[in-house]
């Protein structure tokens, strides 16, 4: 199967989730984290260094869980600023 290349918007919300992944760890380690959400510690590293941009859905809500997140401010941090926003259809 082949992947459509990802957005620069895209890149750009990875970026942003990696970003406040990584503070939301804070001193707690990776390894800690990862396992906590039921994931690899290479899979976290991928997502908090933006190569794994678009992470799936149940793996960010595990990290959310792992962290005291909710999904709600995720989705608001890591949204498009509205200067590259995608107008709705309509």
């Amino acid at each position: 199967m082949v992947r459509t290349p990802l957005t620069p918007e895209e890149r750009l919300r990875g970026e942003r989730l990696g970003r406040l992944l990584r503070e939301a760890r804070g001193a707690r380690s990776m390894v800690e984290i990862a396992a906590s959400a039921g994931i690899s510690a290479e899979t976290l590293r991928k997502i908090e260094t933006g190569r794994a941009p678009t992470p799936a859905f149940f793996t960010v809500a595990a990290l959310a869980g792992a962290l005291g997140l909710s999904m709600d401010d995720l989705l608001t941090r890591c949204a498009p600023t509205p200067d590259l926003a995608v107008p709705l259809a309509g």
